[in-house]
């Protein structure tokens, strides 16, 4: 048994959630691989968009690069200072949301300042279809409740979900 092999048993030993879901997590790249990409990077917006709309990976790395160069993040304060998104090393909130909505995707928040954690990462917590979910610091792609990204971000169904963007369509609860 392999390392990792042994850590999910021990995570599915104390935690009900994942005996409930086995198959709660797919290893999907998006096509970054496909794209002639190698090696690890924080590409986490554009795996994610590319693995829930469906679109190729260069695609979505090319529209957001554009998109960062067309609208860049000026700084306030005495020193203006220019801040570019990067598709590759991570890509600013105004930049992603700009491009989802665009594409028609909609965002769903699912917390409010002061309420606490009301939605985990999580099937049973989450709408049926293809959604992109806004956790800590990152964006996993969630598929009929099925995480699809290069990890398992689900921190054993304890990762709060901030909000989520989906089709129109595709909300149903």
């Amino acid at each position: 048994m392999t390392d990792s092999e042994r850590r999910a048993e021990l995570a599915r030993s104390w935690n009900p959630h994942l005996l409930e879901q086995e198959n709660h997590w797919i290893y999907d790249d998006g096509g970054r691989s496909e794209a002639g990409y190698k090696g690890y990077t924080g590409d986490c917006v554009t795996r994610a968009i590319a693995i829930a709309a469906e679109l190729p990976y260069q695609s979505v790395y090319d529209a957001l690069n554009a998109e960062a160069k067309i609208n860049p993040i000026r700084t306030r304060g005495p020193v203006k200072r220019i801040h570019r998104s990067s598709a590759r090393t991570g890509v600013f909130r105004k930049h992603h949301d700009q491009f989802l909505k665009n594409l028609g995707w909609i965002w769903t928040p699912t917390m409010s300042i002061g309420s606490g954690c009301q939605v985990h990462l999580l099937r049973e917590e989450l709408p049926s279809g293809r959604l992109i979910c806004k956790v800590s610091k990152h964006l996993v792609a969630v598929i009929d409740g099925v995480i699809h990204d290069t990890h398992d971000y689900s921190r054993d169904g304890t990762r709060c979900v901030y909000g989520f963007y989906s089709l129109p369509e595709t909300l149903h609860v």
